[in-house]
């Protein structure tokens, strides 16, 4: 099923108080759906509490980084193919090493490699075709791969999820200028995010 018509059924099935909880959600959403292939957003604070984890939804082909329940980062991801799936799973961050080559592939460069499994699942700098392309790794953009090596630590927390992401803005005490920073982040309109690839098309 694909993400737009998983949103609307979502819509429909929610009650009212939902709904516009939902409806907000949606503005995140859709921006980060607005971005196309080899774009990516980075916008971190070392000074911000919390450690920085890792969300990646396979169906969107979206990685979002945070740093406690702020959202710094994000960027779109090629997954593995069909046959060579990303697993669905909660991972720790194994091993880093800012220049790999694949001991499965052909030898195949896999720039700041964090390594997610030790039978070859890994998140690293790679071509992003637009659509799920990799052996089972999740490939992101270079530039953005290089920031989120400087940010993370070994045995930091990354999550696959085959789901539409539920941004945690919502949890926050003050969740308005939450969500408004999330988005304008996500749209290219916050002058203090670092951005990569092409500009959306105006929506």
């Amino acid at each position: 099923m694909n993400v737009a018509l998983r949103l609307g059924l979502c819509l429909a099935l929610l009650p009212s108080p939902a709904l516009a909880q939902r409806s907000d959600a949606l503005a995140i959403e859709r921006a980060a759906l607005a971005m196309r292939p080899g774009a990516h957003r980075w916008g971190d604070d070392p000074h911000l509490p919390g450690p920085v984890s890792i969300v990646v939804s396979v169906p969107m082909q979206m990685l979002f980084v945070y740093r406690g329940d702020v959202l710094v980062g994000a960027s779109t991801v090629s997954t593995g193919k069909p046959g060579k799936t990303t697993p669905i799973g909660e991972y720790t961050i194994l091993q880093k090493r800012p220049f790999h080559r694949s001991n499965l592939y052909d030898n195949a460069p896999m720039p700041f490699m964090q390594r997610l499994t030790w039978d070859g699942v890994a998140l690293h700098a790679g071509n992003l075709p637009g659509f799920p392309a990799s052996h089972g790794c999740i490939r992101i953009p270079t530039a953005f791969a290089r920031a989120l090596f400087a940010a993370t630590a070994l045995g930091g927390q990354v999550a696959v999820v085959n789901d539409v992401i539920a941004f945690p803005a919502y949890r926050s005490a003050d969740p308005v200028p939450r969500l408004e920073a999330e988005v304008a982040m996500l749209a290219g309109r916050d002058d203090r995010v670092s951005m990569g690839g092409r500009r959306a098309d105006p929506r």
